[in-house]
């Protein structure tokens, strides 16, 4: 059965003077793209049955303003400091049960991720992107994009 990753880019942050990189908050305009990000999720029926989020404050307020109250999060550090080809190794450890995950972290790992498994190249991933991608398996790593989306491109 066909497995479906969502990879999201936290929303817009603050530029955190004065404040830690982990702990940076988000923008007004992260906010309201969060929150419409949330509503585009619900419209397509991209409810995932888990998510990976990490640990930073903007991605956990990210996550909070897509209203998945209900749906269970790890969160995980490595998203936060590692590249494309370690958030893969947390993709292929999913277990076989889930079949759509949200994962959602920072560029540039996000971004390389979604060029891995979409075998599709995608020019930029600004904050609050999102790649679909299809997976014939967790395991796998060779899959295709099925949509890419902004916040401009919602509006």
């Amino acid at each position: 059965m066909n497995k479906r990753l969502l990879v999201l880019r936290h929303a817009k942050a603050e530029a955190g003077f004065g404040l830690a990189d982990h702990e940076r908050p988000l923008a007004e305009r992260g906010l309201r793209d969060t929150a419409e990000m949330g509503a585009h999720l619900r419209a397509e029926g991209l409810r995932p049955d888990l998510v990976l989020c990490s640990t930073a404050l903007r991605t956990r307020q990210t996550l909070e303003g897509l209203g998945l109250d209900d749906v269970p999060v790890s969160f995980e550090r490595g998203i936060y400091t590692g590249d494309g080809y370690d958030l893969l190794t947390l993709v292929q450890i999913t277990p076989a049960e889930v079949g759509t995950l949200l994962l959602v972290g920072h560029n540039p790992a996000v971004h390389e991720l979604v060029i891995i498994t979409g075998n599709e190249p995608v020019a930029e991933f600004p904050t609050c992107a999102l790649g679909v991608v299809e997976l014939a398996g967790w395991e796998s790593h060779g899959g295709s994009l099925l949509s890419y989306r902004t916040p401009k491109t919602l509006r």
